[in-house]
Parts: structure tokens; sequence; C-alpha cells
């Protein structure tokens, strides 16, 4: 698919969003002001936002623990996230769900989820009332190589298939459930490869190429649309950090992450195509990343001064129409 130039300096800058909110969601984790866990999705910003660049605002995403980059992607608040992420009143989900719980039904954010497999039937879900309410709307559910041998997922894409769902299983394969190296747990040799048990599409792409993911996203997004099914697609990637923040990463070298790091980096991969086509200068460059460096922190100072929830709000919303 073509992308024009303004599109290919908003995906660079949707990108470099996410990936200033992960790392400052890593420093305020390591200053104790974040509570739980958070699980961080540096180093597959092609991933998130090249799939949710080809979705539209009334199309659902069902995210995962590692979903800050997917929710921002499709359109998320960094502020009402951070917000979230110190459990304040102001946050998506009330300060209730922190980091592995944030949806907005306004923008087709489903949830992330801290179930591995979890968002799998809710995709299915959320298809099937496409399907009945005859809208041409579709759903993305975002998965890792580990929630692939759940079985969640062999039911969701079993059903999807039969039914002929709008829906696209996006795997995020970033080489490790986990602690588990793909190479340990997944049989078959990848995840794209089990789509034709289930008589469906299956791509593998490079998920550090951005204008890659965005055109295979887009053809199962067509596909969909047009009502002929679900596809499988899986974005190979790779995460910098931990499995979650404080991981002690004894199942991989520091030389492999930096490796990755060096080789294969989504930002710095696309910057360079972007500046060998001319559409990206230096000057340019550093002006997006200071507007966006600055975005990222009034988020902060704002998320930072928003009140806590009342004591007496720890029962609300857990019942529809009480």
């Amino acid at each position: 698919m073509k992308t024009s130039k303004k599109e290919k300096l908003s995906l660079l800058e949707k990108m470099l969003m996410v990936r200033a909110f992960e790392e400052k969601a890593g420093e305020l984790f390591q200053q104790n002001l974040i509570p739980g866990f958070i699980h961080l999705s540096i180093g597959e910003e092609a991933s998130s936002v090249g799939t949710c660049s080809v979705l539209r605002p009334d199309d659902y995403v069902a995210s995962t623990h590692r979903g800050h980059g997917h929710l921002i992607a499709k359109g998320a608040d960094p502020q009402l996230m951070f917000a979230e992420l110190f459990g304040k009143a102001t946050g998506y989900c009330k300060g209730k769900g922190g980091s592995m719980h944030i949806a907005d039904f306004s923008l087709g954010i489903l949830g992330a989820n801290g179930v591995v497999g979890g968002g799998f039937p809710i995709i299915v879900g959320a298809g099937l009332s496409i399907k009945l309410r005859n809208t041409d709307q579709i759903g993305v559910v975002f998965f890792g190589d580990g929630a692939a041998n759940r079985g969640t997922f062999h039911e969701a894409a079993n059903m999807a298939a039969i039914w002929k769902l709008p829906v696209i299983f996006v795997c995020e394969n970033n080489l490790y459930a986990s602690t588990t190296p793909v190479a340990y747990s997944l049989a078959g040799g990848s995840v794209a490869a089990r789509a034709s048990a289930y008589g469906i599409p299956g791509h593998i792409t490079d998920g550090n190429d951005i204008l890659e993911v965005r055109k295979i996203v887009a053809r199962a997004v067509k596909r969909a649309r047009e009502g002929k099914g679900p596809s499988i697609v899986e974005n190979r990637t790779y995460r910098y950090r931990g499995h979650f923040e404080g991981d002690p990463q004894k199942y991989r070298s520091k030389q492999e992450v930096e490796s990755f790091r060096k080789k294969h980096d989504p930002i710095e991969k696309f910057k360079r195509i972007l500046k060998k086509e001319g559409t990206l200068s230096d000057r340019r460059y550093e002006d997006m990343r200071e507007k966006v460096a600055l975005k990222i922190e009034e988020a902060v100072r704002s998320a930072q001064e928003a009140p806590l929830p009342d004591p007496e709000e720890a029962l609300d919303d857990l019942f529809v129409n009480p």
C-alpha cells in the first residue's frame, strides 16, 4: 500500500511517542512511583503502530499485559494512561486497573489483559457482534508467542474461521515467552503456519519494519472487511527490556540484546528510510523528539497532580446497573 510523506512522519512520531512513554514508565517504576508490575514494549513499536495505523477509530483492539504501545497507537491519551499507572482517579479505569487493564470503549480499546491469551475470546465476541450488527468494522487481538500455545488461541481461531468473523490475530513474536525461548516452545516453526489448520491465511512480517507490517496487516484488514474471515499475522520483533521490570533476564545475554538493538531497532530503521528518500531531516527529527518529550513530561506532571480515588469508591463499577 502507498504511504504518503505526511503519513510516514506521523508514523515515526507515534513510534517515538510509544518509546518515550515506555522509557518514562520504566524510570518512574524504578523510583517506586508506579505500583504493581509493568511490562514494557521497547523495541516493538513498529508492530503496534504499524498495525493500528490501518485501523479505523471504530475498529476494536484487544491488548495484552504488554499493551501500552497498542493503546497509544490506537489513540489513547498518555496523560490518562499515566494517571492509571499511578492509580489516580482520573485514569482510564479510575485508577483501579493499572498498567495491565487499561480500556476505553470509545476508542475501540476493549482492554489490556493480565491473563495470557485472555484477549482471544473477547475479540471473537467482538467479531460476532460486528457480524450480527452487519457493520464493516474489524477486530484485532494482539498476543505474544507464548499465548499462541494456550488453548484459547486455538478455540478462538477455530471459531473465527468457521463463522468467518472479521478478526485479525496479530502475534508479536519477540522470541521469548516470558523466559522461554520460542525455539524451545513453538512447534511447527511459526505461529503463522498454524493458520493452515483453520483454512485461513497466515503471514510473517519483519515486525521491525513498520511499512511491511502496515502493508501485510492492511491486506488482512481488507479481507476481513469484505466478509472473507480472519487471518493470522506474525510480526517477528524483539523486546529490549525484560519480561517485566525487574526481570534478571538470565535466559539471554546482554550481547544478544545489544545486537538486536544495533541491527534491528524499528525507529532507527524507519528513520534511515525516511532520511534516504528525503522525507526527514536531522533538524525535523530532533524537533519531533523534543515535541514528544514535552508531551510526555506534561502528561506525567498532570497525572502526578491528579487526586487518588476515595476509599469509598472501591466497590463502585463492579456491576452493570447494580
